[in-house]
């Protein structure tokens, strides 16, 4: 029986953590981002319209869903299999979950050598409902699906969400001793969370039609690579290239003409390149601030160091 989830919370620190570990994910600066809102916001703690077209784990929205009253909430995401795992636990979190119960309680009894053995038959498993899958219709391979890709996520090398240029997941198994493949509360609350949002798939110019004035609007594309090894965009079959990222800041200045409320995640080229101006060129006009941020997704755990990343405001 599902049990009844609170959103809001008294423990500051107490809110809805993505069920989705996602690359480039926002947990570690959220209250940096959320002292970067718009002052109305932070003082009424209500949002009229909120749109994130690029949602990946989605840490400031389940973050404002927690804290803030938000009217109405539209999400999106080029990642197909991203989007089935929302539309998923919107619609269907107590399936989702005993599928996902089903697969850790096999996992977890298992050996290394069988649960390494287990996880790439999971994984040939979800690679093969590709094929032909239906992406319009929702049914009940929707939340097989999904249940695959949480079991992949929380199970695969460092959590990365990795697919080659047919699309197919290619991340190898991960040695983790103990981990939460169901995590019941965090997909109960989460489904409330998206309650009332409407979540899309496809490209973020899309979007716009969505957005009008005083919509706060929040861009956490896939980062433009600071160095020549640091090119991981492949979150998708697409990738994301210097002209989607100039396509983007093209976007940004239509959402300032119509009068919402525009703030902008990516990575700081400065690090390694002080005289790169991207930014300052494609963005010049807007508040741009750097603030510190830890790389978590690094095969060398030694350079996951603190470096500057960008937050670009148009208020």
């Amino acid at each position: 029986m599902m049990t009844n989830i609170v959103l809001k919370k008294k423990n500051r620190n107490d809110y809805i953590r993505p069920f989705i570990k996602w690359a480039g994910g926002k947990s570690q600066i959220i209250e940096i981002l959320e002292n970067n809102l718009p002052y109305h916001i932070k003082e009424n703690k209500k949002i009229d319209k909120y749109v994130e077209p690029f949602i990946g784990g989605g840490a400031l929205l389940f973050y404002l869903k927690s804290k803030y009253t938000i009217k109405e909430a539209i999400i999106s995401d080029i990642n197909k299999e991203l989007v089935i795992c929302y539309k998923v636990v919107q619609r269907s979190p107590k399936e989702l979950i005993e599928k996902l119960y089903d697969l850790e309680k096999i996992y977890l009894d298992k050996t290394e050598k069988q649960r390494k053995e287990f996880y790439y038959t999971i994984r040939e498993s979800y690679n093969n409902l590709i094929r032909d899958f239906d992406y319009n219709n929702y049914n009940i391979l929707w939340i097989t699906k999904a249940a695959y890709i949480l079991f992949l996520n929380k199970t695969c090398f460092n959590g990365l969400f990795r697919t080659n240029k047919f699309g197919m997941f290619n991340v190898p198994f991960g040695k983790y001793k103990n981990p939460k493949i169901c995590n019941e509360l965090n997909i109960l609350q989460a489904s409330q969370a998206l309650k009332n949002t409407e979540i899309l798939c496809g490209d973020f110019e899309e979007v716009l039609p969505f957005i009008a004035k005083g919509t706060l609007v929040y861009l956490d594309p896939p980062y433009l690579p600071i160095s020549k090894t640091s090119n991981f965009t492949s979150y998708s079959e697409n990738g994301f290239t210097i002209e989607d990222q100039k396509r983007l800041s093209v976007f940004y200045k239509k959402l300032d003409k119509i009068g919402a409320f525009a703030m902008l995640s990516n990575s700081d080229p400065k690090n390694y390149d002080p005289n790169n101006n991207f930014f300052e060129e494609n963005y010049k006009g807007f508040n741009i601030i750097r603030i510190k941020a830890k790389r978590m997704i690094n095969c060398d755990a030694t350079k996951r160091k603190e470096i500057n990343e960008l937050i670009i405001k148009n208020y």
